[in-house]
């Protein structure tokens, strides 16, 4: 559900609590649509995020830590030039409107306090981060819009700031009386209720039209006309409980994935979709978001060498097509070796300029005749040396064709092992130890310039911890992998991966002693939710002591054979990841 005014007045209210009266410690921007507040408020210290996407805009304090990259973009620079150290005065939001304002008080050159503002537009396509100085002049956005002036509403440095115009035609329900609702209603017609909604007030999604269209007249697409005292009183309800703070933090779940989220249950879509109540707007966003955001921000900094691996993987798989139809072509090896025996064995009785011979077939057992093709331009030794070359060319082809297809299978299970890694990756470091890992192996070209060359701190294995205190760990990528299982872990600590699909390395802290089954199963699930079968049943995870894996010489990264191993199947838990995290 895109944040709405009603929806977006209810994470304000429970934002204002804990940021307004705090100094803001720290200003980061993990990615180009989002800035992080470190805040130390009255209550604690707490990060609020204001985020610009224009399909997940929002404001909400976060829990989830979030990498920053190396150098920080202009954007965040300027503020904290104006915003660092400033106290939080306000937190507001202009009636019925998808804007979020927070008056902040910070100091100029000469020391002076001066009040300014960053306000954040939630709204679609033009989302937009705006800081304003005390005189409301835009001090920068975060997306500069009318360039040419010609626009109704520009947004340049300099400029003075106006709110946008509020959307013609479209009424704030709150001042509304059921008499004008109710003429309103009778000029509607047969207009769907959540249509009629939409079209005539401000601050309501679509979403929850749809809901007080079926609370009204228990259908969604119910006329308007049936009941608008009814449709009316449910709108005035839902009103007061928003300006009362009765609330709740609902996400919307269908089979098993969140689908959307709302400040009150959702009852519309019957039994196929379940309303889940959180503890706080910031846990439901975090939650609702998360995954989405992880995967954005994967494609947005993995985009050129994942264009790299998915084209190296194009390239093979042709590549294996034609040689597997070579390697096919071959198996008439046999045929052509007969045809030069029984052609040396009738070279007594054939001259040069014959097409066909026709000749008695000693390996048929029935004792048959067969129909050789012959080259009239060759002498009969010649065709009979044509048909050996033929057989001796197959037979080497096919020793060659089976050992290139067998390093092309190893090949296309190291690249898919490597996409694997990238849906797992979690922010820059992992990507970037991908990429040194796609040098090394030949993939990508080294960067040129030294400041890219410079090696950032390797980062650490996943690690959690069982219901039994045992210590799981968790490889992020192939070079990881390889670290965890043949440097880290001892040789009587477990090792388990998935069987047949790509995932992650997992080592079973065993401390010297044979781990329980629950903790054996603990991480087998883990094996399982960290690989390509996350979204299976009974997933297959090989399990056995490190003792008994060993890296092949020359494989790459990631590979290993083992032996001496039993197979678990588990189902993937995403909870129980979050359960067990360190």
């Amino acid at each position: 559900m895109p944040m709405d005014a009603l929806c977006l007045s209810a994470v304000l209210r429970e934002t204002e609590g804990a940021v307004v009266g705090g100094r803001i410690d720290k200003i980061h921007q993990p990615s180009r649509d989002e800035i992080l507040l470190h805040i130390r408020g009255q209550g604690g210290p707490c990060r609020l995020l204001l985020s610009a996407n224009p399909s997940r805009a929002r404001i909400q304090l976060t829990a989830l830590p979030r990498e920053n990259p190396a150098e920080p973009p202009m954007f965040c620079m300027l503020l904290r030039k104006y915003l660092a150290g400033g106290k939080i005065l306000a937190l507001r939001q202009p009636p019925m409107e998808r804007l979020a304002e927070l008056v902040i008080e910070g100091t100029n050159e000469m020391g002076d306090k001066v009040p300014r503002r960053l306000i954040l537009e939630a709204m679609g396509r033009r989302t937009n981060l705006i800081l304003l100085d005390g005189e409301d002049r835009i001090v920068d956005c975060l997306r500069r819009t009318g360039g040419d002036l010609t626009q109704a509403r520009p947004l340049l440095p300099g400029m003075f700031y106006q709110y946008p115009e509020a959307q013609a035609g479209k009424l704030d329900p709150r001042s509304l009386t059921q008499e004008a609702f109710q003429a309103l209603a009778d000029s509607a017609g047969d207009t769907p209720a959540d249509r009629f909604l939409l079209d005539h007030f401000l601050g309501l999604s679509p979403l929850l039209a749809r809901e007080l269209a079926f609370e009204a007249f228990g259908e969604t697409d119910a006329p308007v006309g049936r009941d608008p005292a009814g449709l009316y009183a449910r709108l005035a309800r839902l009103l007061t409980q928003v300006e009362e703070g009765k609330t709740t933090p609902t996400l919307l779940v269908r089979e098993g994935s969140p689908v959307d989220v709302s400040f009150r249950p959702i009852l519309q879509y019957g039994p196929t979709t379940e309303s889940r109540s959180c503890q706080t707007f910031g846990a439901l966003l975090d939650q609702f978001y998360q995954e989405k955001e992880t995967a954005e921000r994967v494609r947005q900094k993995g985009q050129d060498f994942l264009k790299t691996l998915n084209h190296a993987r194009e390239r093979l798989v042709r590549k294996m097509a034609l040689q597997e139809k070579e390697l096919a072509d071959t198996a008439h090896r046999e045929r052509d070796r007969m045809y030069g025996d029984l052609i040396t064995a009738n070279l007594y009785r054939m001259t040069k300029g014959e097409r066909v011979l026709q000749a008695e077939n000693y390996y048929d057992p029935e004792g048959g005749t067969i129909d050789i093709p012959l080259d009239p331009r060759k002498s009969p030794q010649q065709n009979a040396a044509q048909y050996y070359k033929k057989y001796t060319k197959a037979k080497t082809a096919e020793a060659m064709l089976t050992l290139q297809l067998e390093k092309g299978v190893k090949e296309k299970e190291y690249l898919d092992s490597v996409l694997d890694a990238v849906s797992r990756a979690e922010g820059d470091r992992d990507l970037e130890e991908i990429r040194q890992e796609l040098v090394e192996t030949g993939y990508l070209r080294r960067r040129a310039k030294a400041k890219d060359r410079m090696k950032r701190p390797a980062t650490k294995p996943l690690e959690f911890r069982s219901s039994a205190g045992l210590r799981i760990s968790v490889g992020r990528n192939n070079l990881q992998n390889d670290r965890l299982t043949t440097k880290l872990a001892g040789k009587y600590d477990y090792w388990l991966h998935t069987q047949k699909i790509h995932g992650a390395h997992v080592i079973l802290w065993a401390e010297g002693q044979r781990p329980d089954d629950q903790s054996l199963h603990e991480a087998a699930c883990l094996a399982a939710w960290f690989s390509q079968g996350r979204e299976g049943k009974k997933v297959p995870v090989d399990y056995t002591p490190v003792k008994y894996v060993k890296k092949p010489a020359g494989a790459r990264p990631g590979m290993v054979v083992y032996t001496t191993y039993q197979t678990a199947y588990v189902d993937p838990d995403p909870t129980l990841a979050e359960r067990l995290k360190a």
